[in-house]
């Protein structure tokens, strides 16, 4: 089995098995020596370093900007998830945004110390007029800010 694990994964003692792939950004994340030193334990046991294509990653930002987690997920989130995309991975993470974006891509999601994210929708309201639309922005009407909420 092939997985792609989160900065998450970094923090815990967790046993990972099969295939192993990070991206560059989540090394580059772990700050504290305790997460380096799991890095280069599992690096020296056949973990990849790699980064996604360019393909992968407009994918993925589009289906979050969709999904109304834009604003929530980080590049380094992003490219967490177009790399699992890429190579059809599952992904190893306790992020609950990245794993909504995850399961709308049909990403399978393995979650560490956290129960597994509900299926959560958004709706969008306009925070001046409070007119719904289907994605976060500014109001045509009034041009208040769109805010997501809980459906």
């Amino acid at each position: 089995m092939r997985s792609v694990l989160d900065s998450s994964a970094f923090f815990t003692a967790a046993a990972f098995e099969g295939e192993l792939f990070t991206t560059s950004s989540v090394i580059s994340e772990l700050r504290d020596l305790p997460s380096k030193a799991r890095s280069d334990l599992l690096c020296e046991s056949g973990l990849q370093v790699m980064d996604p294509d360019r393909e992968s990653v407009s994918r993925v930002r589009e289906n979050a900007v969709a999904r109304g987690e834009a604003g929530v997920l980080s590049p380094t989130d992003i490219e967490v998830l177009a790399l699992a995309l890429q190579l059809q991975a599952c992904i190893v993470s306790d992020d609950y945004a990245l794993q909504n974006v995850a399961r709308s891509l049909k990403i399978h999601v393995i979650p560490l110390q956290q129960k597994g994210a509900r299926h959560i929708r958004w709706k969008f309201r306009c925070s001046g007029c409070g007119r719904y639309y289907r994605g976060p922005g500014e109001c045509q009407v009034c041009g208040a800010l769109i805010q997501r909420k809980l459906k």
